[in-house]
């Protein structure tokens, strides 16, 4: 298991300025080591969405003499130094973002006097995407001529003099849509959002990769992975790139699934943002009643596929092409299902979650299952979440059992949940996020010093499974409600899947996660294999299956399989086809998730307590073929701020093979000996007290 540092390195008491990153120190490197870290996520060279040479001073620029006594480093050598340790840095690129920021010159317009944060001295002007495109300070900054020969060219073939505007999404009445969660309010700078389906801005992102890697970077992070979906939440994406993409897009489709709304319309000159003004929509209220809503979310998500594909394997040439190997990532944002046809682009899964609580095991679960065997790295959000309560009790010396539990449950559910070291606090709130010191290396150093208890795999007898097309129209409804500054959930658009994932959770009982592609935007990889090994199988209002995932099923079934479906069930399928499935004596559809978990899942329970305790539970399947028993206890008691102890609770826990021996590991103790008691394959362990984290490791078994 990858450990993760959320390495930002912002100041604290300061705005988290977007996109440029502090100034590296070594000092850091030996705070690195201490959180045993051996991968950096957001951690250099984001100055690109300013401009290419701000980017290049980032990496390769001059560290004064005053600087250098505090072991200050350009990135480059902060990159090197890093890999000196086994710690891989990944370069991060702002995708979506494009900056000005107002600046303060000396009137030969060669010296930058102030930048952003303005003294009142010198000339006030403006430095960013827009100057550099225009050559507009030859002293100050490289031509843009250096970076393309050729210029920049966009779609309609003109030469392109202002990458701001040419490359901005835009709503409905082609206003340039802000990145209103990275602008601070109380400054004059502004980033646009950029649309990626532009091919300048896609050169543009090129140059910067092409940077990076020349930097030393072991990995290229693609942030923003999905524009220019970001844009829905302001009103766009209408500009030109996106509107001749979508026209396309129509002419291209089938007869049989071409929209009604669009009979009789003259698709040649077709403009959406028009054709939607003309019927009384302006994409900023309603937007899921807009006419072609969907449509257009489904083209948008096949562009996100296409034109990040690209970007990765840009990456990974060009690294080849310099003798170097690169890894490849993006910010899958709380692992939405847009990004799952993504996936196999990367090599590693980095991703922000949505919002940050103090308990949220089937998050992590559903992040197991999207990442499959890959590494996985999860950063808090400081939007809708408790981080900023939960910094607040840790400056005041409280809530490090609540710390504690953030990366220890990741750990036990299978993820990694990165350390914060000045991690973002978002836009409003002038701060970053340090945990203690030495809290951070307690919890670090018994995951690195244990790194044979976490596997990707599981013993869960119990496979949900998530159907990306059954969900789409839910999710792309709730994106047209999305805000990013307040990731707030909507009331009447909850999905079925998270509330079984929720209540096994909240029962103790080990699951998996099992997605189901659409076998469009991703091909269908389901096998029979994949489910043999499981109990019971429990969809969740899987409307939309493949025929080759019927099949499967279909052959799990007949295997002795057993179903839990929560109608409708593969509504789309034959109808022979489907009364295969919901015919046979294995399947049992219930009309809600309250029935199924009561009458279906809970028939037999992997995992009994002889008594209520409010702990998360998973087992994970290690590679000797060992059982690890991860339990988190979440009984953490505001007025005595601590986690209070579960005392003598008996665990009891059906696995496929028998196991000889317990011991038991504790953060901060010398693992024991406990004794297990075995009935068939039920395996039974008396635990006279469960502290934050325990793991029962139970070894020396043989196959049934």
């Amino acid at each position: 298991m990858e450990r993760g540092v959320y390495f930002d390195a912002w100041f604290p008491r300061q705005h988290n300025y977007h996109p440029s990153l502090p100034a590296r120190r070594l000092r850091t490197i030996d705070d690195l080591r201490d959180y045993r870290a051996t991968v950096l996520v957001w951690s250099a060279l984001g100055g690109g969405s300013i401009a290419l040479p701000y980017l290049e001073e980032e990496a390769f620029g001059d560290i004064p003499a005053r600087f250098r006594v505090y072991g200050f480093v350009n990135d480059s050598e902060f990159i090197r130094e890093c890999q000196k340790h086994a710690i891989k840095v990944f370069g991060i690129v702002f995708e979506v973002q494009g900056w000005e920021f107002p600046v303060e010159l000396n009137e030969a317009e060669d010296t930058i006097l102030s930048f952003n944060e303005l003294r009142g001295v010198g000339k006030r002007a403006w430095m960013g995407l827009r100057e550099f495109g225009q050559n507009r300070y030859p002293k100050l900054w490289a031509p843009l001529e250096k970076y393309f020969p050729n210029g920049l060219i966009n779609s309609d073939g003109e030469q392109v003099a202002d990458i701001m505007t040419e490359c901005a999404s835009v709503d409905i009445y082609g206003e340039p849509c802000h990145a209103l969660w990275v602008e601070c309010p109380d400054r004059e700078h502004y980033c646009y959002t950029m649309d990626r389906n532009n091919p300048v801005w896609r050169e543009y992102l090129k140059a910067i990769i092409r940077i990076q890697i020349d930097a030393g970077v072991d990995g290229i992070q693609l942030d923003e992975a999905e524009l220019p979906l970001t844009t829905i939440q302001y009103g766009g994406c209408f500009c030109k790139d996106c509107m001749k993409g979508f026209r396309a897009y129509l002419q291209a489709l089938p007869t049989d699934q071409f929209p009604d709304e669009l009979a009789g319309v003259e698709l040649q000159a077709f403009h959406y943002g028009q054709w939607l003004l003309q019927q009384g929509y302006d994409f900023k209220t309603r937007r899921d009643e807009s006419p072609l809503y969907f449509t257009y979310i489904r083209y948008q998500r096949a562009q996100i596929k296409r034109y990040f594909a690209e970007l990765c394997d840009y990456a990974h040439e060009y690294a080849r092409s310099q003798e170097r190997a690169v890894l490849v990532s993006g910010n899958f944002f709380n692992l939405n299902d847009e990004y799952y046809p993504l996936e196999p682009s990367v090599d590693m899964i980095i991703t922000e979650m949505r919002n940050t609580r103090y308990r949220q095991p089937e998050w992590y679960r559903y992040v197991r299952g999207f990442a499959a065997d890959k590494p996985v790295v999860v950063v808090e959000n400081p939007y809708g979440g408790v981080v900023p309560e939960l910094i607040d009790l840790l400056g005041r010396g409280r809530g490090y059992d609540l710390f504690r539990l953030s990366l220890f449950e990741a750990a036990a559910m299978g993820a990694n949940m990165s350390a914060p070291y000045g991690s973002w606090m978002g836009s409003r709130q002038e701060d970053a996020f340090y945990a203690p010191h030495e809290l951070v290396v307690e919890i670090q150093s018994f995951i690195a010093e244990h790194e044979q208890l976490y596997s990707t795999q599981s013993y869960a007898e119990v496979g949900v499974v998530f159907s990306t097309e059954s969900n789409f129209e839910l999710i792309a409804r709730q994106a047209a409600f999305a805000d990013n500054l307040r990731n707030e959930s909507v009331a009447g658009l909850e999905i079925a899947f998270w509330e079984v994932a929720a209540r096994l959770s909240r029962a103790r009982q080990p699951y998996d996660v099992l997605f189901f592609p659409d076998n469009k935007l991703r091909a269908d990889h389901i096998t029979f294999e994949q489910f043999e090994r499981y109990r019971t199988l429990v969809l969740p209002q899987c409307s939309y299956l493949t025929a080759n995932q019927a099949d499967a099923l279909g052959r799990y079934l007949e295997q002795g399989g057993r179903i839990v479906a929560i109608e409708p069930l593969g509504a789309n399928l034959p109808a022979m086809t489907r009364r295969a499935i919901l015919e046979h004596p294995g399947t049992t559809v219930y009309r809600s998730t309250e029935e199924a978990l009561a009458g279906g899942v809970a028939q037999s329970r992997q995992v009994q307590l002889d008594h209520e305790a409010d702990l998360g539970l998973h087992v994970q399947r290690l590679a000797d073929g060992a059982a690890a028993v991860h339990i988190v206890n979440y009984g953490y008691d505001a007025g005595q701020d601590r986690v209070v102890p579960a005392e003598g609770v008996q665990l009891s826990i059906r696995l496929p093979r028998v196991y000889a021996s317990a011991t038991l590991l504790v953060p901060g103790a010398e693992g024991r000996e406990v004794e297990v008691a075995v009935e068939g394959t039920t395996h039974r362990v008396s635990l006279d007290q469960l502290a934050t984290y325990t793991v029962v490791l139970l070894q020396a078994g043989h196959p049934r």
